[in-house]
């Protein structure tokens, strides 16, 4: 990272963050141009979750690459002045690389769902089985991620 005095270092804060937020971006390899979405997510031990129909273009994305790359900002804030080119803006923000691996094993999809509701309602929240055969269930396993921040303190 270019600008050190923005990195975060502590990873607790950076897996604050992920706890946190609700939308990531995740970005799958898909030619000639790479294709982004936004994706309502849980995370846990490193992991990223997400789900969605289990045939389409993202689902075809990983089948060929599962290579991805993921953002999630929090805080966002803009600090307005009276001069347009001193506005700044304030957030705190974590880029990340890894693995996707659409899950097929029955308690694994079943794990990675209660993920995702635990980041929305706290608790686990029973499936009908229906939903559950319905249902692709992606896990991330991060590789790699940094996070940055303006305007807040700690590192």
């Amino acid at each position: 990272m270019r600008r050190k005095d923005k990195e975060i270092t502590d990873r607790s804060q950076i897996e604050e963050i992920l706890k946190k937020e609700k939308i990531c971006r995740v970005a799958f390899h898909d030619d000639p141009y790479p294709y982004m979405i936004p994706l309502c997510y849980g995370y846990e031990d490193g992991a990223m979750y997400f789900h969605g129909f289990r045939e389409g273009h993202k689902i075809d994305c990983i089948r060929k690459n599962p290579r991805v790359c993921f953002e999630v900002d929090a805080d966002i804030d803009v600090t307005e002045s009276g001069d347009p080119c001193e506005w700044t803006l304030k957030y705190r923000s974590v880029v990340g690389f890894g693995k996707a691996t659409l899950l097929e094993d029955h308690s694994e999809k079943r794990h990675g769902l209660d993920v995702i509701v635990k980041q929305f309602a706290w608790k686990a929240l029973p499936f009908p089985e229906t939903a559950m055969k319905a249902v692709a269930v992606v896990r991330i396993d991060i590789e790699s991620m940094t996070g940055r921040k303006n305007g807040y303190e700690g590192a």
